[in-house]
């Protein structure tokens, strides 16, 4: 009879997070320790299966990151970032952006409070102060929230038990061009009973410069302060505290205000116990709260409007509150369940101020007005059943109810008025059912295949249902339905000898996909006159698309890598290219290790984008024409003087390379600043990486 595998005490603690990997390969207990390097610099993650990467953050990466949780990512085959300026840039997998990317940041889903999408979920990411990052691909996972359409990314904290009593001192420091600096420190210490950290990151540039030189308005400036306390009466029970605060500013090339505040606290709880009984395994509980403090003007970090009646601030902020329970049943040697729930409830105001000639800064002294709430309640289950030693059948369910209220008594499109809003008061409740079913074959100890298809449906978000109108409203409150998902995956991972390859496809079907789309034409009520606004709207759209990587070890010492992404969208209610799909993109790396110096060279390939719909998109971003391809180089070396300490360095766009992606965002005109057609990536940047560990 096949059986699961026999694991070690955290062993249960991952396969609960990822069930379809648990059977691939060990997992290190508390404290065990790898007696292998990690690479000194990372410009491709490794693929953990073909559904499932995995990256650490506190590994130097190429392209230099720009300290959020976004830019860490772009290394990953078909994930690509949304730019606005130097950070809190919008993540976009497989053609898809905004909340079909479910972000967790230590299992806490949280949201941005700016109408305008400055400060998606990553923007209060700080990748330093996490242990690690897991993309899972798909509406294949059901454990981790709701509306998982493109992928899941998880930022997550290993958790420590100390075996005797003990401290570790981790530290990093970077620089770089353009005025850039960053800073980590992350304390540790306990004993087998309890444990304390302290994490604290800051992060700052000035204005990067592209290839031609042309300032780009791009300043930005983030600071982070993390602690946690611990009980961990036995090895398999803890009890976990946590309190965040972070703090930013940063500037933005592609709008007409910048965000002058990105505030953020944060209270969590957590409790684990482990092998608990022959059937009941594991118990997982969790409760946080969040809440963010955002400003945008447009005279703090820009030259002011001559006319002080055009100086204007806007504060939104929102208030989260969630949890999650989740129990793994173990009830023979052949199946695994993970049943649990998870709640979130979130309230988000608005308060104004610097229209009229009124100072821009009075907005502190007005009251907070609820435009918007909501809460979700979701049950979830998922098993894996191991069939035989080389096959398993990975499946779940996931069933949530969704409830909306609107609570604006009024609308406006920029300074002028909409009158009342039509749908005041107006409440919506969504039964969004979920699930779905994968195969994973091993063919011997190298090779893994896999087949699956999943189904989600996502409730519309702030940004769809609040932050825009209809096509036949100025409200699209009552009329933006949830967008259901269906996909097909298929994949392999192959691992032998000095070659390791993976490779994964899919194909996308849509029904009452949530289309953003500038420009439409409305009267204004007076006259012949129109006004042109921005709508969303439900159609059809199917997509589809791969990524691929080769990793070969030519000898002890050389190392090459390439990988491939393309995604096809098509509108299919319209008829035409789907918006803000990323163009073919392929990355060729070598690196030389011999375990003191190293060095490498990246080549990254973007082909033009020919297929486009101007005007139309997601909540981040939408197309604005055809683009041409572009060729990057980037070279990188490092020292190790031990495991203690490593040194780093790099060039990237070492040719000075002048290009844009091509779902960037369009340029805004900027006193002092050359507007261009997007918002143009850094020129030749150089960096210098120092890392410090202490045990």
């Amino acid at each position: 009879m096949s059986t699961l595998p026999r694991q070690t005490a955290l062993s249960l603690s991952v396969a609960a997070a990822f069930p379809f990997a648990f059977a691939l390969q060990p997992t290190l207990a508390f404290g065990q320790a790898q007696d292998t390097l990690e690479p000194v610099v990372v410009t491709a993650p490794a693929m953990e299966t073909p559904m499932l990467t995995r990256v650490n953050t506190r590994t130097a990466q190429q392209p230099l990151p720009a300290n959020d949780g976004a830019s860490l990512l772009k290394s990953v085959p078909g994930m690509s970032v949304i730019r606005k300026g130097g950070t809190d840039g919008d993540l976009v997998f497989r053609g898809q952006a905004g909340s079909r990317v479910n972000v967790l940041i230590d299992g806490e889903q949280i949201m941005g409070g700016c109408g305008m999408r400055m400060d998606p979920p990553t923007a209060y990411v700080f990748p330093d102060a996490y242990d690690r990052v897991s993309l899972i691909k798909g509406p294949q996972t059901v454990l981790y929230g709701p509306g998982n359409s493109a992928a899941t990314v998880l930022f997550e904290r290993v958790p420590t038990r100390y075996e005797a009593a003990g401290t570790s001192l981790k530290a990093a420091l970077t620089t770089a061009g353009f005025g850039r600096t960053d800073a980590q420190i992350d304390a540790r210490a306990g004993t087998p009973k309890a444990y304390v950290q302290a994490i604290a990151t800051d992060a700052r540039s000035d204005d990067y410069r592209d290839g031609h030189g042309t300032r780009v308005h791009s300043a930005f400036a983030r600071s982070s302060l993390t602690g946690l306390v611990g009980w961990t009466p036995d090895e398999d029970t803890r009890l976990e505290a946590s309190a965040i605060e972070s703090r930013g500013h940063a500037a933005y090339a592609d709008r007409s205000m910048d965000g002058s505040r990105f505030d953020r606290r944060n209270a969590g709880l957590k409790f684990e116990k482990s092998r608990i009984g022959t059937v009941l395994r594991k118990i997982e509980a969790q409760a946080y709260y969040n809440y963010i403090d955002h400003v945008m003007d447009n005279d703090s970090l820009r030259t002011p409007p001559m006319n002080s009646a055009m100086r204007m601030a806007s504060n939104p902020d929102r208030k989260t509150t969630g949890g999650r329970l989740a129990f793994t049943l173990v009830p023979d040697d052949q199946h695994q369940v993970i049943i649990g729930l998870d709640r979130q409830d979130n309230q988000h105001t608005v308060r104004a101020s610097g229209m009229g000639g009124e100072l821009v800064t009075s907005y502190a002294s007005k009251p907070r007005m609820e435009d918007a709430r909501f809460d979700n309640l979701g049950l979830f289950a998922e098993v894996t059943h191991v069939v035989n030693d080389d096959r398993r059948l990975v499946f779940g369910l996931r069933h949530d109810r969704w409830h909306a209220r609107d609570q604006r008594a009024t609308l406006s499109s920029g300074m002028m008025s909409l009158g009342a809003n039509p749908t005041v008061g107006a409440q919506r409740m969504e039964m969004l059912p979920g699930g779905f079913a994968r195969l994973e074959q091993d063919f011997g100890a190298d090779t893994q295949v896999h087949l699956g298809l999943g189904h989600t449906e996502r409730a519309p978000d702030y940004w769809e249902l609040i932050s825009k109108e209809s096509a036949n409203s100025t409200s699209a409150f009552a009329s933006v339905a949830p967008e259901r998902t269906t996909q097909i995956d298929v994949g392999l991972t192959h691992r032998q000898g000095p070659l390791q390859a993976f490779t994964s496809a899919y194909y996308n079907q849509i029904s009452d996909y949530v289309l953003i789309q500038t420009g439409v034409l409305k009267p204004t009520g007076m006259g012949m006159a129109t006004r042109s606004t921005t709508i969303a709207r439900s159609i059809d759209a199917r997509t589809f698309g791969l990524e691929g990587g080769v990793q070969y070890a030519l000898t002890p010492q050389w190392m090459s890598q390439a990988s491939l992404a393309y995604v096809n969208g098509q509108n299919t209610t319209d008829d035409r290219a789907l918006g803000q799909m990323t163009p073919l993109e392929t990355r060729w790396a070598l690196d030389w290790d011999n375990r003191t110096w190293s060095a490498g060279a990246l080549l990254r390939l973007v082909a033009g984008q020919h297929r486009y719909a101007v005007g139309q998109g997601n909540i981040v971003g939408q197309d604005l024409g055809s683009t041409a391809g572009f060729g990057v180089v980037s070279v990188h070396g490092g020292y190790r003087w031990s495991k203690t300490l490593t040194l780093t360095a790099g060039i990237d766009n070492l040719f000075d390379k002048v290009y844009a992606e091509a779902i960037s965002r369009g340029g805004a005109a900027v006193s002092g600043y050359d507007q261009t057609t997007r918002v143009n990536e850094p020129g030749r940047l150089w960096w210098l990486k120092l890392q410090l560990a202490l045990n």
